[in-house]
């Protein structure tokens, strides 16, 4: 006796999954050469002549880490999404069933019970 059998005819086509998949990783790349970007330019361009170089460079750098790891963990997230979507859409299975004992005739309340 076969446990689950696959019903055949029934696979979704990849749609919004698959496209978003295949652009995780540009997206990626974009995003953190975007991100790596910022302290580049604060550290080229010069700053106000009051401000405190060091201090906004600090700040600009703990922004830019910030930053990639919630850029990080969004891609994951969707990768997550992604694959779970798309193995939803997989062949669909039909497990055995299981006669229901009382289904040609229900149980008939007693004139005792209330529930």
């Amino acid at each position: 006796m076969n446990w689950l059998t696959k019903r055949h005819g029934r696979k979704t086509p990849p749609g919004l999954e698959m496209r978003i998949w295949k652009k995780l990783p540009l997206m990626t790349l974009a995003g953190t050469l975007a991100i790596a970007a910022l302290p580049v330019l604060v550290r080229i361009l010069p700053s106000a002549p009051d401000a405190d170089r060091a201090k906004h460079i600090r700040s600009v750098d703990i922004f830019a880490i910030a930053t990639e790891i919630t850029l990080i963990a969004a891609v994951f997230t969707l990768a997550i999404g992604c694959v779970v979507v798309h193995i939803m859409k997989g062949p669909a299975y039909q497990a055995d069933s299981l006669p229901v004992e009382h289904a040609d005739r229900p149980k008939q309340d007693e004139p005792g019970d209330r529930s």
